[in-house]
């Protein structure tokens, strides 16, 4: 019962940020599963939201445009090769002509 009372207190930090005197950032699973609603709420509005599960961080719930935005990829290889600080700096890379060989 004290674990309990602890982990529960230790998840309950609170954070004063876009005029929400009570944000968590920090939810048990047992209070995400009761909240689920405001939990998606406070991710929309204030940010990502963490829940934990016996005391350690197991999951995240972020709103769907930071998702969309931190998984869209931007270019291709060729433009980010094009765009390497290396390029021009005449780094040489080895090649091998031949196959290695392979003892049986």
């Amino acid at each position: 019962m004290f674990w309990a009372m602890v982990m529960t207190i230790m998840t309950k930090m609170t954070n004063i940020r876009e005029g929400y005197e009570n944000a968590t950032e920090t939810w048990t699973v047992a209070e995400a599963k009761a909240k689920l609603s405001e939990v998606i709420n406070r991710a929309e509005t204030t940010g990502p939201q963490t829940i934990t599960r016996n005391g350690r961080k197991t999951a995240v719930v972020v709103a769907v445009e930071e998702w969309e935005r931190k998984t869209t990829r931007h270019g291709n290889l060729a433009e980010f090769l094009a765009a390497s600080p290396l390029r021009g700096s005449k780094l040489k890379i080895r090649r091998r002509d031949r196959p290695r060989k392979v003892r049986l």
